[in-house]
């Protein structure tokens, strides 16, 4: 059995301003290689979902108590089909003017939960 869900992860990117570009980024991500859903689970990653706005990509990651964001990236650095995904996925994005250098997907900060202020 899989570990519950421990925690919910909200991180944003940009894409090139592109719309051939951003087409075939979507075609890519309706087809993502098995190698590279395979990382996700093994990360430990339940759930993972990608929204876009215009250019502007939101990406949501509901994790196992195995999951942190320094393991993926030492399981990352050591697989080479993940780092071929990724400088395919290169070609598409672009960094947020405000990401810290070498920061990719910029993490966000959760403002509002309705149930917390329900309770």
């Amino acid at each position: 059995m899989q570990n519950p869900v421990k925690n919910r992860y909200c991180l944003f990117l940009d894409l090139q301003d592109d719309p051939e570009k951003i087409a075939l980024y979507e075609a890519y991500h309706r087809q993502v290689w098995p190698e590279i859903l395979k990382s996700i689970q093994d990360a430990g990653i339940v759930q993972m979902e990608i929204y876009r706005a215009g250019n502007r990509l939101c990406m949501i990651m509901e994790v196992n108590d195995t999951f942190s964001f320094e393991r993926k990236q030492a399981m990352d650095d050591w697989n080479p089909v993940v780092q071929s995904w990724e400088k395919l996925m290169d070609g598409f994005q672009q960094r947020l003017p405000f990401a810290r250098e070498g920061e990719k997907w910029v993490l966000g900060n959760k403002i509002f939960d309705l149930q917390s202020q329900l309770s």
